[in-house]
């Protein structure tokens, strides 16, 4: 009976010692060993959306494993963000942020359970997407020189639309006012749709919107357009002007979606998905497609991110607090 009992003590640890080289030898397979899941802050068909699912099957090829894309909107980002911030570090997690939920949100919503700059490492930048401000027809300017001048004349008389309260087009909108004294009044719409809109049939005057919404627009003739909000020209668009030529010095602000883990992801793991990103934007049909949609295809270091990441987030601190943007 002793011996019995013994050997069933035996088999047991050797049970456990079994399992738990398997364990081992699991976490000990190079990463990534299964599927990776990619976090997006939007609802399908948005710019986030876009962005992952275009880089998606060939980051996946690079990767070795299947990239899987989930769809986490609402509360401007930041159900995502959170989300991945509570994550394992462990790779297996990656959220496709929008400068919205990272650099802006912190600004303007007061509980957030999240901290970008502790909680969230930076692994690349991908892309970035200017804002366009274009006004209807009717607006006596022709250029953005014209423009900005008739908007200084006109102080309170100019009213622009976004895409909602606390976008990054209506802090776009505001650095504008700040820059030139022109005093327009932000009128918000839920989503660039409407917002663009209301400026072809003359509800407002002027918006500040995603260049990928404006274009086919201007191109019919429908609107025109003044210039783009990033210090140097897009891309996608590059006879439109910058403000920055327009005398606006240091006038820069854009959409921009970047990739980010939880903190405490080990750096090689960082490395590997920003080596493998980057090698996938820089191939010439994703490339194309990022410009087709108004995309300026990115590929940054995790330390150019990062430093980017820090400056935005600083740089957006002054422009809520300056504005006096709240969020009900």
């Amino acid at each position: 009976m002793k011996s019995f009992l013994l050997r069933k003590i035996f088999i047991t640890m050797g049970a456990f010692a079994s399992l738990a080289c398997l364990h081992n030898a699991v976490n000990a397979q190079p990463y990534p060993n299964r599927p990776i899941k990619v976090i997006v802050p939007a609802s399908a068909g948005g710019g986030a959306d876009f962005i992952t699912r275009t880089i998606s099957n060939q980051l996946g090829d690079y990767m070795g494993q299947s990239i899987v894309v989930e769809n986490k909107s609402g509360a401007s980002g930041t159900i995502a963000a959170e989300f991945v911030s509570k994550s394992q570090p462990n790779g297996y997690t990656i959220l496709m942020a929008q400068s919205t939920s990272t650099v802006i949100a912190p600004h303007l919503y007061k509980n957030l359970n999240y901290d970008t700059l502790k909680d969230l490492v930076p692994v690349t930048q991908v892309a970035q997407m200017p804002f366009v401000v274009v006004i209807n027809p009717k607006v006596p300017a022709n250029n953005v020189k014209e423009f900005i001048a008739y908007a200084k004349a006109n102080p309170g008389k100019l009213n622009y639309s976004t895409s909602g309260n606390g976008a990054g087009s209506h802090l776009a909108g505001e650095m504008f006012n700040s820059a030139t004294g022109a005093s327009m009044v932000h009128v918000p719409y839920k989503g660039a749709g409407p917002a663009l809109n209301a400026v072809v049939a003359g509800e407002v005057e002027v918006a500040f919107i995603p260049i990928v919404n404006a274009l086919p627009l201007v191109k019919d003739g429908r609107l025109k357009a003044m210039a783009v909000t990033t210090i140097t020209r897009s891309l996608a668009a590059k006879d439109i002007p910058t403000l920055a030529e327009a005398g606006l010095t240091g006038y820069d602000i854009n959409t921009w979606f970047g990739m980010f883990v939880a903190t405490n992801t080990p750096p090689q793991i960082v490395d590997q998905i920003y080596k493998e990103t980057a090698r996938a934007i820089k191939q010439p049909e994703i490339r194309d497609r990022f410009l087709r949609e108004g995309a300026d295809p990115i590929g940054s270091t995790p330390a150019e991110f990062s430093a980017l990441v820090k400056t935005e987030f600083n740089k957006f601190a002054k422009v809520v607090k300056d504005s006096g943007i709240k969020i009900d």
